[in-house]
């Protein structure tokens, strides 16, 4: 598969699960003003993703937020398994320390078999964090305040997101021409 497949599924997911279902009400904004950056590497171990993802923090760190205000940092193969890419999330945040961007970037992550504590992982409200590739969101704190302190009830969007996809069920998400997750059917 090319980086513009990846691409182009990941625009697919963010049009149609993100923002068409409203799972990040602050999504829509920056989508539409073209400051979502999306890169897909083509890094073929674990210390060349984080030397990218490095170049990646700097780079956001840097830009102009009316440019570039959130990154998506894809890996289509490298993390395939969802035990693996949460030992990444660890690393990652050390990164985020290590570059002493705390208060300034964080990191939010999506992938194919994400899977909350405690639920199975064919459960629904799985999807709320599932994305066609294994992604790391890197995100500017100053915008997640602006966007909260702007949301009415922000603490009521992880609850109304389960409602959401509860209320479509796997149906819903698979009518939208996204995929199911690898997880549920290893059961």
């Amino acid at each position: 598969m090319s980086n513009d497949d990846v691409i182009q599924q990941t625009r697919h997911w963010l049009e149609q699960a993100v923002i068409g279902l409203n799972l990040c009400p602050f999504a829509k904004s920056v989508y539409v003003k073209n400051q979502v950056r999306i890169v897909v590497s083509s890094a073929r171990h674990l210390d060349a993703f984080l030397e990218e993802l490095d170049r990646e923090l700097a780079l956001l760190a840097a830009a102009n937020p009316d440019e570039i205000d959130t990154t998506l940092l894809i890996h289509p193969t490298l993390f395939g398994d969802f035990a693996d890419f949460t030992d990444l999330l660890a690393i990652a945040d050390d990164t985020i320390a290590e570059h002493e961007l705390e208060g300034i970037l964080q990191i939010a992550s999506f992938h194919p078999d994400y899977q909350f504590d405690g639920t199975e992982p064919d459960d629904i409200s799985n999807y709320t964090n599932r994305a066609p590739y294994p992604t790391l969101h890197l995100l500017r704190e100053a915008t997640i305040a602006r966007a909260v302190a702007a949301f009415p009830d922000p603490e009521a969007i992880y609850g109304r997101n389960i409602e959401t996809l509860q209320r479509i069920g796997l149906a819903g998400w698979l009518a939208l021409g996204l995929q199911e997750s690898q997880a549920g059917k290893q059961r």
